[in-house]
């Protein structure tokens, strides 16, 4: 989850043939992304101090660092999206060096990062950059999400977000289709907490006699996970909301949704509101990278978070290969990982810590409760109160985690690096402390 650019890294810059090449400037760790993941490991290395001021540089052209898992609740009427951002000059420590130029090239053989209007070389690179939200990849949404006229929206975008709440809000019965690609995304249970919020609105209003929804997904199930994918199919089923499984939405066209569907059909749907999750996918100069795989993912071991080329690069969060949901929750474990080893690395050790996969997904089901989907690599659970309750079921005394708690605590902590997810809050630890646990499996919720 990760700072939305107006420009992001890929913007181009070029530099005049006549004019002989600066030689790079020089840091120790060099960090790709100021996200989630880019501000919370730049910030545990610099609190490790094997490393002193100006040692690490941040690389992020965005002017602000937002809150994402928050627009879900923009789109609900719950939040202001203003109030879910900051400048991303406040999120970095001063002792950071940041450049605002956009990454062009990497050069891992030479250990080097070519921006905009200089190149940087280091002796650890960490890449996070997130993905990107491809818009233009359905024929005609970009047009209509711009229209405010037309009743288009989707939360994967700061600009769009409070539009899907105006279009909510002024729904007042008729068909809304809510739409999640095949493939990888942000948060892959957002496209439907959306929808089940505006269901509830809408129950709420009395509008469901007279109000078809539609959930239209790529997937051929409600959720990955089929302990908790059966709680959801269950809640569609008795909410009387069809699914459309397999069906992949391709254009916006009028006030029609069209979608390539299993056996090369097209299917086309008429809609009074519709709520698109974009397709998304690696930024092009990540893909077109030597760090790639064949994806066009920063291609890292699973556990150690390492390249399975270039042993001092690593990544994290959304950009990385990791196979795991791409969220918040997965990048307070994933950089507890790579900060120790990064650290190992420094000392001239082997990576210690492993990464088990663990990520966490909490879906507000209505107003009044949220499941809270937690689980490791191969969906397994891994459940912070499940020797207590039953996570799989919605609880309303899980929501405001949701609704307050998660935004306070990550622009308080996380992005400083001092929030550690199910293990709550880690003192920034000296740098032989952290040397010391690169023995041992760091596994973030026990």
């Amino acid at each position: 989850m990760l700072a939305t650019p107006v420009r992001r890294f890929g913007a181009s810059a070029t530099r005049s043939l006549a004019t002989p090449a600066a030689a790079p400037k020089h840091h120790r760790i060099v960090v790709v992304g100021a996200g989630a993941a880019g501000s919370s490991a730049a910030h545990q290395l610099l609190a490790s101090k094997l490393v002193g001021s100006g040692e690490i540089a941040v690389v992020e052209p965005s002017q602000h660092h937002h809150y994402q898992p928050g627009w879900t609740l923009v789109g609900a009427g719950i939040r202001k999206k203003t109030d879910l951002r900051r400048p991303v000059a406040d999120i970095l420590d001063k002792r950071l060096t940041h450049y605002t130029s956009a990454v062009q090239t990497f050069e891992p053989e030479r250990n080097v990062v070519n921006l905009g209007d200089r190149s940087l070389s280091y002796d650890q690179l960490i890449v996070c950059p997130g993905i990107e939200i491809k818009i233009d990849a359905v024929k005609g949404l970009r047009d209509a999400l711009t229209d405010e006229r037309t009743p288009v929206g989707t939360i994967y975008k700061y600009a769009f977000c409070d539009k899907t709440w105006d279009m909510a809000d002024a729904f007042r019965g008729g068909k809304a289709i809510f739409t999640q690609p095949a493939g990888v995304v942000k948060c892959a249970g957002a496209p439907q907490k959306i929808m089940w919020l505006s269901w509830d609105l809408w129950r709420k209003r009395g509008l469901l006699d007279k109000t078809e929804i539609t959930f239209a997904t790529g997937l051929q199930a409600m959720f990955g996970v089929p302990r908790y994918n059966e709680t959801l199919e269950r809640l569609r089923k008795e909410r009387n909301i069809p699914a459309r499984y397999g069906h992949n939405l391709t254009a916006v066209e009028g006030s029609e949704a069209v979608f390539d569907a299993p056996n090369n059909e097209q299917v086309r749907l008429p809609f009074d509101m519709l709520h698109v999750t974009p397709p998304m996918g690696p930024y092009d100069f990540v893909k077109k990278s030597a760090l790639a795989n064949e994806a066009g993912f920063v291609d890292v071991d699973d556990a150690t978070l390492q390249h399975k080329k270039f042993p001092n690069v690593w990544s994290l969060g959304d950009a990385s290969s990791l196979p795991t949901s791409k969220t918040a929750a997965a990048v307070t474990a994933e950089s507890q990982v790579l900060v120790t080893n990064v650290i190992n690395a420094m000392q001239g050790k082997e990576p210690g810590a492993m990464y088990n996969g663990y990520t966490s997904c909490p879906i507000p089901t209505d107003h009044g409760h949220l499941l809270l989907a937690e689980f490791l690599y191969g969906g397994k659970p891994k459940e912070t109160f499940g020797k207590f309750i039953n996570q799989a079921e919605p609880k309303s005394y899980f929501l405001p985690m949701k609704t307050r708690f998660f935004p306070w605590v990550y622009f308080k902590s996380m992005v400083k690096g001092t929030w550690a997810g199910p293990q709550g809050w880690k003192a920034r630890p000296a740098a032989a402390t952290i040397a010391d646990q690169a023995a041992a499996t760091v596994s973030p919720a026990k």
